[in-house]
């Protein structure tokens, strides 16, 4: 059958509306270069820095708050300086994970970390200020131990306002407290910051005891620092010690804390050579189940 010239031209023009819907659908479907997602950057949090004072030899106290909730955890590591340099990594540790990890820190919570409360003693040692590597650290520990006291020669965990004396004790050894509560510049820098945040909790890490020592001062020990104490030990397998009664102890920053009704607790890593990182780290993740569970 043969098509007259107007039947030609719309069969063309058919033939070409198919043609073409065809190329695009092909196009469309085959051809056509998937589409890119586009990515989120991640989001970094960066703690403020601040300094809270300033050391005998005017080395900083610095501070790194992260988050912005109600319960306010405060951890402090190295008051005992480059004799307890363990404390001080464990410190700086546990601020690069909450900055990189700041989703850990639950939404109602703030946390505030001195990594170096005794710096002059950790300069005395390991001959950085700042941060400082394990390859900085001498071999022989003994050159560590005058490291524990600060640029005056006094014990800082013996300058607080509860129970002082001039002289206090460290093993069988008698320590310089001071010449009076907060006479020392590191004192009084974690006092002031203490009195104007007023956290809901302080941490401090040393070493080597094993445990988990709750505090207290003349009015016993707080119902919430056993809570603490004991979700911290239960978490990180340190055993739970309500008193520290290996020796006596007077001055010392976490009564003073009890004295003024904070909870505080004294967290002795079992080296003085190692962080025990995964144990602190359960310890932390601990608390910070506790104060989601008691939210205010």
């Amino acid at each position: 059958m043969s098509l007259s010239p107007r039947g030609q031209l719309v069969f063309g023009a058919l033939a070409l509306i198919l043609v073409g819907a065809g190329a695009a659908l092909y196009f469309a479907f085959f051809r056509a270069e998937p589409e890119v997602p586009v990515l989120q950057e991640p989001v970094v949090i960066t703690p403020v820095k601040e300094v809270v004072g300033t050391s005998v030899e005017r080395r900083p106290l610095e501070a790194y708050t992260l988050g912005e909730g109600e319960a306010h955890v405060l951890f402090v590591g190295g008051i005992h300086g480059g004799y307890e340099w363990n404390s001080v990594l464990l410190a700086y540790e546990f601020l690069d994970y909450i900055t990189a990890h700041p989703e850990v820190v639950p939404a109602h919570m703030k946390v505030t970390v001195i990594p170096s409360a005794n710096p002059d003693g950790l300069f005395a040692v390991v001959k950085k200020e700042g941060r400082f590597a394990l390859a900085d650290v001498p071999k022989d520990a003994a050159l560590a131990v005058p490291g524990r006291f600060n640029a005056n020669e006094v014990d800082l965990n013996r300058n607080f306002d509860c129970k002082w004396k001039p002289e206090s004790t460290w093993r069988s050894r008698t320590v310089s407290a001071g010449t009076a509560p907060f006479s020392e510049p590191e004192a009084q820098a974690l006092r002031d910051f203490v009195l104007r945040e007023r956290p809901d909790a302080v941490v401090f890490w040393h070493s080597q005891s094993n445990a988990v020592y709750a505090s207290e001062c003349e009015n016993g020990i707080l119902p919430a620092t056993h809570a603490i104490m004991n979700a911290y030990s239960d978490a990180s397998g340190y055993p739970a010690v309500d008193s520290f009664d290996a020796y006596p102890v007077t001055g010392d920053a976490e009564g003073w804390l009890a004295s003024i009704n904070i909870p505080a607790i004294t967290v002795e890593l079992s080296t003085h050579e190692t962080i025990e990182w995964e144990r602190n780290l359960a310890g932390v993740r601990a608390l910070f189940d506790y104060y989601s569970s008691t939210a205010r």
